[in-house]
């Protein structure tokens, strides 16, 4: 086969924190500093933001920041309510991190500094704080009774039917943070992977162009899409924890009866 000698290595350096090995005593520190250097990218250009913050005449990034946060918040009250405005901020920060995170990927990284969404561990933790926050909304919203009868949809069947669809509505729950994050882990790996395979395809000499601008699609539009499409979930979800609301308000007061 052609490719038969393209040798691809996407080890990460993975450092013991306990005795014994294995999951729960290992950390991969190279996720851990790139995650943290495009955290501290983020804190730091959104110090900046709120430092030169301007009325009348605003910057060119203020108005970058508040064009982004006028678009989550009106996705926020399409998709959720009016009065879910504590979704703004979460949503905005996380879709702002993992750009800064992809984006960091654009410059020639050595390690211990690689793109850190190309590690599982830190786009399934982002996936289930997501959901762990949703499912605590969930609750607040519907209460008790109302999350756990969300379980039994759809409503519009009998409850007898309904009964059955909850082990699918279960796993529809628990399998929510796993496409979350593995629909980013994959889409950045991939941008990795080609970025080993390129200089082994083509000679040293001519791979700079394909491989920048490979680069600049990948990181620019591919990592800006999967920011966005993870940002966007995350309002979905959090509109989706509202599943059963209007029934239960319905059924608590009904509409009173119309004059003839």
């Amino acid at each position: 086969m052609v490719f038969a000698d393209v040798a691809i290595s996407v080890h990460q350096s993975q450092t013991a924190i306990c005795s014994g090995g294995g999951f729960w005593c290992t950390v991969n520190q190279d996720t851990l500093i790139s995650s943290g250097i495009a955290m501290l990218v983020t804190l730091i250009l959104g110090l900046v933001v709120a430092a030169n913050l301007r009325h009348g005449r605003p910057g060119k990034l203020q108005m970058i920041f508040e064009a982004a946060l006028s678009y989550v918040r009106d996705l926020t009250r399409e998709n959720v309510a009016a009065d879910a405005a504590f979704i703004v901020p979460i949503a905005m920060t996380i879709g702002f991190f993992i750009v800064v995170a992809n984006w960091i990927d654009f410059f020639p990284l050595q390690k211990p500094v690689i793109p850190a969404n190309s590690d599982w561990n830190l786009t399934l933790a982002m996936g289930l704080i997501v959901i762990i926050v949703v499912q605590a909304y969930s609750v607040k919203v519907l209460g008790w009774f109302g999350y756990l009868r969300r379980f039994t949809k759809p409503f519009e069947l009998p409850l007898p039917v309904r009964i059955l669809f909850i082990p699918l509505n279960v796993l529809e729950e628990v399998v929510k943070p796993v496409t979350l994050s593995l629909r980013l882990f994959g889409n950045i790996l991939a941008g990795v992977i080609m970025v080993e395979l390129i200089p082994q395809l083509i000679p040293v000499w001519l791979s700079w162009l394909p491989l920048s601008l490979w680069k600049a699609f990948d990181v620019f539009l591919i990592g800006s899409l999967q920011a966005f499409i993870f940002m966007l979930l995350t309002i979905i979800y959090f509109g989706m924890a509202r599943e059963g609301l209007e029934e239960s308000e319905n059924g608590a007061h009904p509409p009173a009866p119309q004059p003839v």
